[in-house]
């Protein structure tokens, strides 16, 4: 992902604004902005079925691949749909989420080495393989950004259960790249994958580009936004960073397999409003 793209709402404030300087703000809203809606009937409403064993996944993922590789296969096209759907209902309000940024390291050797529709098949199956690991564990896919995936975990009603489930998504992330993807292209011989994640948590506004309710664009703006962005560009291959806001609200058995990165003013600015100090971010270590 290009510097430009990680700066889509331009300039970064380099204060990252901590959590619970805006918990008064944000129950005070809550009612009035959310327009009553019912977070946990919403979440328990959406339709398809769950598989996140990873075993299941993995198979699930290389099948779909090897079809679309072997013979042409076509990735459903509505993935983003749920998630415009869910936004326009919201426009104007402020959620509390998890951001989370997957991003392809590497994908300019793809593109040097393989024919380009085979290129176009790989990050094609790529970004749907990752939005459906996301749907798959109660997340919304926001965009496809180049061959970036960008979604989000709505923390309003159980904050603490959709933290978990955003790590997990992640850690999935990573195991179907490995074990399920790169298998299958290793039949033909193909480059392997790998992939970047950074996440973090924080209140953001949803917003409407135009009068038109129905299609004028929908998007998410937000420092946490940003923040997962700048965290993910940090990231080594194939491994996670986490903000230190969704870091606090994991399950404590979970917190033991992250570690804080140790960071120095070159190469991580980003300073908690409440502190002062450099923004902690953790290492997923297993």
């Amino acid at each position: 992902m290009t510097e430009n793209q990680e700066n889509s709402n331009n300039d970064l404030m380099e204060q990252h604004p901590h959590s619970e300087s805006n918990k008064n703000s944000t129950s005070q809203k809550n009612t009035h902005d959310h327009k009553s809606l019912d977070y946990v009937d919403i979440i328990l409403s959406r339709k398809g079925t769950k598989v996140v064993d990873l075993e299941t996944l993995v198979k699930e993922t290389q099948k779909r691949l090897w079809a679309a590789l072997k013979q042409g296969y076509e990735y459903e096209s509505t993935i983003i749909d749920e998630s415009e759907r869910f936004l326009r209902d919201l426009v104007s309000s402020r959620v509390n989420m998890i951001v989370l940024y997957v991003d392809l390291v590497g994908s300019t050797e793809i593109t040097l080495s393989l024919p380009e529709e085979k290129v176009a098949i790989i990050i094609r199956s790529f970004a749907q393989e990752m939005s459906s690991i996301i749907m798959q564990h109660d997340g919304y896919v926001l965009k496809f950004v180049g061959d970036a995936v960008i979604g989000y975990f709505v923390a309003e009603a159980m904050p603490l259960l959709a933290t978990d489930n955003a790590v997990n998504c992640a850690k999935a992330m990573v195991t179907v790249v490995e074990k399920g993807m790169n298998p299958i292209l290793n039949q033909y011989d193909y480059p392997e994958l790998k992939i970047k994640i950074g996440m973090d948590f924080g209140q953001n506004i949803i917003v409407r580009y135009g009068a038109d309710k129905e299609k004028s664009h929908v998007d998410i703006l937000g420092p946490s936004m940003n923040i997962a962005s700048k965290i993910q560009n940090t990231a080594s291959p194939n491994q996670i960073l986490i903000g230190d806001d969704v870091y606090i609200r994991l399950h404590p058995d979970i917190q033991k397999q992250f570690k804080q990165v140790v960071w120095t003013q070159t190469n991580w600015k980003y300073h908690d409003r409440e502190t002062g100090r450099l923004y902690p971010v953790y290492a997923y270590v297993g």
